[in-house]
């Protein structure tokens, strides 16, 4: 464990001196298909200089893949998740429910029902499981409001002098 910790430290330092941002959002989506909404999260983290990080995972089928994502999300240095998903819309749900990260949903429009069915899925979750969420379609406002949470994080750290790094 202390061999995989000085491993990940010595890769930040190393993306550091290369000027890479490391991921600090991770954006997901339950399907390739969803990718042409999802892309708009990516640009806007992008053109704010954020790192992130893009993953297709399904809650349907690869639950597992999912929960293996979810519970190492924070370990490895994320701060926020934007998940995208449509129709049943579990994707964001399932995440929330394996850490403590804020997690964003981003419904997909579907052919079905217009991206209601994918708006209710994500913004009636259970007591003690919550899930923010932006309009349907609504990817840039994700980022955006990932960013903003990312600034509360920043402000935090810097006002109790831990500084940036420490987000």
């Amino acid at each position: 464990m202390a061999a995989q910790t000085q491993a990940e430290e010595r890769i930040q330092e190393m993306l550091e001196e290369v000027g890479v941002n490391p991921p600090l959002v991770g954006i997901l989506m339950g399907s390739k298909s969803d990718e042409e909404v999802m892309k708009a999260a990516a640009e806007e983290l992008a053109a704010r200089g954020i790192g992130f990080e893009v993953n297709v995972l399904s809650a349907h089928r690869d639950p597992d893949a999912v929960r293996q994502y979810s519970l190492s999300a924070e370990k490895r240095g994320l701060k926020v998740i934007i998940a995208g998903a449509g129709k049943a819309a579990a994707l964001p749900g399932v995440v929330a429910s394996f850490t403590e990260l804020p997690v964003i949903g981003v419904p997909i429009k579907t052919s079905d029902l217009g991206g209601l069915d994918s708006l209710l899925s994500i913004v009636q979750m259970p007591s003690g499981v919550p899930v923010a969420c932006v309009a349907i379609n609504g990817a840039r406002n994700a980022a955006i409001l990932a960013a903003k949470i990312l600034r509360l994080c920043w402000l935090s750290s810097t006002a109790t002098g831990l500084g940036a790094e420490t987000l």
